[in-house]
């Protein structure tokens, strides 16, 4: 496989058609090498319209997915951002390159210690893994500048979004198969919000969500 035309083609043919415009987004595609995030026996996928098998039974976003989530998210180089669920940590280094840290929470200890490994072994320092379950978000109120969901919730948790300080933004798939919307929610002070649905899509429920049957919001 010609590595970098694969790479191309993964920009140019599946997400800069997407409606993912922004030049700063698309460097960072080039830059950020997705295939050092891929399980080993799924290298030859790295660049497909696909989710990607992890371990545990999760999964790693299209690439188009990916970007656009990113996208949405209008990271400066000052955020503190928050992500729920590791995964194979390929977002959170994406993240790192445009803010000033990322805090990246993963439920499954095996998949939080090979992430970690590959985002030191690749120079993304500003980045922590941190092995716990995510869905009620991490810190103090008013704490995060972004924060970012890798599975779908049913609706957006009220525990996370305190997190989000004022004019941080949370970006999330939101809903039931086959009815899922990418939601991005604004925090204008410390009691309102603005809500605006960007895309329709349908993704994997975050792992706390899926395995039990009654979640806090």
């Amino acid at each position: 496989m010609n590595t970098e035309q694969a790479r191309f083609n993964m920009v140019e043919q599946q997400i800069r058609p997407w409606d993912v415009l922004d030049f700063t987004v698309l460097d960072l595609l080039y830059e950020v090498k997705r295939e050092e995030f891929v399980p080993a026996p799924y290298r030859q996928m790295a660049f497909m319209d696909t989710e990607i098998p992890l371990a545990n039974g999760e999964s790693m976003l299209s690439p188009k997915l990916e970007a656009r989530l990113l996208q949405s998210l209008e990271l400066k180089p000052h955020h503190n951002v928050l992500e729920i669920g590791t995964g194979s940590g390929y977002m959170a280094a994406l993240m790192s390159r445009l803010a000033k840290s990322v805090t990246t929470l993963e439920i499954h200890h095996d998949l939080a210690q090979q992430a970690q490994a590959k985002l030191s072994r690749s120079g993304f320092n500003n980045v922590s893994v941190i092995i716990g379950d995510g869905a009620q978000g991490y810190g103090q109120a008013l704490n995060w500048d972004a924060i970012v969901l890798s599975g779908s919730v049913p609706q957006l948790p009220q525990s996370l979004l305190d997190q989000l300080a004022v004019g941080g933004v949370l970006v999330a798939v939101v809903g039931f198969a086959p009815a899922m919307s990418v939601t991005r929610v604004k925090r204008v002070s410390e009691r309102d919000y603005h809500t605006e649905v960007l895309f329709e899509t349908v993704i994997p429920a975050l792992h706390h969500v899926e395995k039990t049957s009654r979640f806090e919001f």
